[in-house]
Formats: C-alpha cells, structure tokens, sequence
C-alpha cells in the first residue's frame, strides 16, 4: 500500500538524519527543544514589537501570535491523539534500527504531527507578516534567522528521537498555513480599522 510505503520511506529519512547526530551535540539539541529557555527571547520580540508598532498596533499583532500558537498546538494535541502514531522512541522496530533519544523526558507517546515545529514556524510567520505593518524597517534579516531557528527547534525532535521527519514536515506546513492566515488577516482588519497616523506612515 502506498501508506505503508510512505511510513517505511518515513522510518528511514528520520533514522538516516538521526544517525547522524553526534553524540557531544546532545546537550544542545536537548536545549533547542526546551520551550522555556526561548521565554526570554519571546519577552524580547514582545518589546519589539510595541516598540516597532506602538500600542494601537502591537495589540492586534500580538493577539493574533498568540492566537496561532493556540490554533497550532491544540490542533496538534488532536490529531495525535486521533491518529496515535507512537513517537520513535516508542517504536521497538526503530530502537532496533539503532535510533539515539539522549533525553530522559519522555511525556505523552504520540508524535503526529509535531507541536514544536507548527508553533515555531507558526510563531516566525505570524511574527513577519505582524512586523510588515512597520513599513520604516526591513524584516529580511530577521526572517532568515528566525526561519533558521524554527528548523533547529524542530530538527532537534528528529535527532532526540521524539518525531519522525514526516511529523516535522507537516508541523511545519501547518504552522506556516496557520501563521501566515492568521498574520494577514490581522493585517487586513488593522490596515482597515487602524490606519498608520501620518507619524507612522
């Protein structure tokens, strides 16, 4: 079946990517999943973009982040637990196909699709399309780097054997279909409803 073969080509793309993690970079795969190390650098963006913004603004963008994050990890808390697919960890047939999981912190047992990488991704995309209100600045920096943090963030579920590469894949579709909806219409409700004062424009 076409399914089937689509699980194995899975099985083996996250066990490939896996086998390639070296054992010294545990501690920091381990760290780029940790969501409350980024706290931080979230209050930072929140400054940011009140800043960037201003009050009148900065509201609607960070309500519809926030909204994002809500839409893709609740979405993804319900679809693993509809479909069920155990994690890598979890699968005898991948642990004897020598998967390496250096953490300890096992949580709930299904994987797909994966939360990290639709709330990363879906946290950048709306995040960009909530900065473009802000026509005095160019985000293009700021995009590559927080794409490139995204993929390490969910990269790094591959190589602790927490998610297959097909549920990173997905989790990050969604979340840049989430963000990226979301993000534009905000943008469109404060283009029509908040119009940049002469000041801002």
């Amino acid at each position: 079946m076409i399914l089937d073969r689509l699980i194995e080509i899975d099985q083996n793309a996250t066990l490939w990517l896996n086998g390639l993690n070296n054992p010294a970079l545990d501690q920091f795969w381990i760290f780029m999943s940790d969501k409350l190390v980024w706290v931080p650098a979230y209050l930072i963006l929140l400054f940011l973009i009140i800043r960037r913004l201003g009050w009148r603004r900065a509201l609607p963008v960070i309500f519809s982040v926030i909204l994002t994050i809500v839409i893709c990890d609740q979405v993804s808390l319900h679809v693993k637990n509809g479909i069920e697919r155990l994690r890598p960890m979890f699968n005898a047939e991948m642990l004897r196909g020598g998967l390496h999981y250096p953490s300890n912190r096992y949580g709930d047992i299904y994987g797909f699709f994966s939360g990290h990488a639709s709330n990363s991704f879906g946290l950048i995309a709306s995040l960009l399309v909530g900065f473009s209100n802000d026509r005095s600045h160019n985000y293009s920096g700021f995009a590559l780097f927080g794409y490139l943090w995204a993929a390490l963030v969910s990269v790094s579920r591959v190589m602790i054997g927490r998610h297959y590469l097909g549920d990173i894949l997905v989790g990050t579709l969604f979340g840049l279909f989430v963000g990226y909806s979301v993000g534009l219409l905000t943008k469109y409700l404060i283009n029509k409803y908040l119009p940049a004062s002469r000041e801002e424009a």
